[in-house]
């Protein structure tokens, strides 16, 4: 799996201040989407065993109080990705109990296919939906469009809504 960003600290993807990973590789390649550049799978640089250290290290560093990982892309989804990113989220989860797991795709929950709902079994919050430039408004929080939904998977969670 290749990355096209990691931010060790974040305010944007997620409530709090968080780590965030952007993947290589879309298959949805919605009109008007912000992140174009991650789109093809060879884009960025390749995701190493130092990332997956780098990300926990600093989910557990305690100068900075990070309340998890936000996922996105590319598309964190993608058939090509989930292996890799199926071992971090569980790593996240053993490792960090304490952080929650964000995660964004164009993909919609009712539409998974079994390899990616096991990825999704480690998230506490999914994105899901294609962006819809038509439907777009910058209101809506944590998603572009209205047609996205927010699906807060994990009932313990400490919300900022």
């Amino acid at each position: 799996m290749n990355i096209s960003q990691y931010y060790p600290v974040d305010v944007i993807n997620g409530p709090g201040t968080r780590c965030t990973l952007f993947v290589s590789g879309c298959v949805h390649q919605c009109k008007g989407c912000y992140n174009q550049s991650t789109w093809s799978l060879s884009a960025g640089v390749e995701f190493t065993q130092e990332n997956e250290d780098a990300i926990i290290r600093d989910l557990q560093d305690t100068r900075i109080f990070r309340r998890g990982l936000s996922l996105s892309g590319g598309d964190p989804l993608h058939p090509q990705n989930l292996s890799v990113v199926l071992t971090l989220v569980k790593r996240v989860k053993r490792e960090c109990p304490n952080k929650d797991i964000w995660m964004w795709t164009g993909y919609t929950l009712a539409d998974l296919t079994e390899s990616q709902k096991e990825v999704v079994n480690y998230v506490d919050v999914l994105v899901d939906g294609k962006f819809e430039k038509a439907l777009a408004d910058p209101s809506l929080q944590w998603r572009g469009s209205s047609n996205q939904v927010v699906h807060y998977l994990t009932e313990n969670l400490i919300l900022d809504k």
